[in-house]
């Protein structure tokens, strides 16, 4: 049942052990050394730091970019370089990194967007009160150049039971601000090759297989926009994309064959949406004012 209070709000668990926490992050050339340089700050300013972090480097990298790793991980020496010898992708990327974690919990971070100095804090508090949660997300705060340059907060479902109606449709968590119980995500597979939508694949299959989720309704991660990301969403891999993930989602029992084809003609046409008014409709759908 959907509980009145807030999980993180709740008393600890008495006796429990001190859990422990990796972040998950992939850098590819094209990311900007400025902003990576940003992402990696946020994490060295949490109220809890992460025990480990981990970067995945997706192929060969810039200069810049080398430059701005090796001088992190000298100064800090828990932060970790796994470097791939080709690109391959956000999602084979992140499982490389899964596969060598060993902590309780992985919390992802893209390596342009920035979280907030409370946010692994808050996320680890909810998953030691006796709640049995093994995926928390929260709501994201929009941003082009900085963060606080707009007032779109990304709002997604709060409690389990409606994540689980949601994501027949649409992805119930934020990727950027998610942080994950590592034995649950071993279990089911890991991150698979399901292109533009490994993240709702693979929470797919943890709700399938009855794991608990839940929604910090706060943002406590600044996400980076920008119009190439409405240009993704319409370029010619989305269609075979979520071709494949709609039948994922029959095979995991999430919904019907004829759900799953109501579902692609749905999306689909919302990505067909001319650019300008495809930055409106997702405003209407996903925002609220962070005032």
């Amino acid at each position: 049942m959907p509980t009145s209070v807030p999980p993180e709000s709740a008393t600890p668990m008495p006796g429990a052990s001190t859990p422990t926490v990796s972040v998950l992050m992939s850098v590819y050339r094209n990311t900007r050394a400025d902003e990576l340089t940003a992402a990696l700050d946020s994490l060295l300013q949490q109220t809890r730091r992460a025990d480990e972090i981990l970067i995945v480097e997706d192929g060969p990298l810039t200069p810049e970019l080398y430059e701005v790793l090796e001088q992190h991980c000298r100064e800090h020496p828990t932060s970790k370089r796994l470097p791939l010898p080709v690109n391959q992708g956000l999602g084979p990327a992140l499982q490389a990194g899964l596969e060598t974690i060993e902590t309780d919990f992985v919390a992802r971070l893209d390596s342009d967007d920035i979280a907030a100095p409370e946010r692994f804090a808050r996320q680890l508090a909810c998953f030691t009160t006796g709640q049995n949660l093994d995926v928390v997300g929260s709501a994201v705060s929009e941003f082009y150049h900085h963060p606080g340059d707009t007032n779109n907060v990304r709002a997604l479902p709060e409690t389990h039971e409606a994540i689980q109606r949601y994501a027949k449709i649409n992805n119930p968590i934020n990727h950027p601000s998610v942080m994950m119980r590592v034995s649950a995500v071993k279990a089911v597979g890991g991150y698979q090759n399901v292109h533009f939508m490994e993240d709702y694949d693979l929470f797919a299959r943890l709700l399938a297989h009855d794991y608990r989720f839940y929604n910090i309704p706060e943002p406590l991660t600044f996400f980076r926009v920008s119009d190439d990301q409405f240009r993704r969403r319409t370029s010619a891999g989305m269609w075979a994309a979520e071709r494949q993930l709609q039948r994922n989602l029959v095979t995991y029992g999430l919904v019907s064959y004829p759900r799953s084809v109501g579902n692609f003609i749905i999306r689909m046409s919302y990505r067909k949406i001319p650019h300008g008014l495809l930055k409106r409709v997702y405003s209407l759908l996903f925002h609220r004012s962070s005032q």
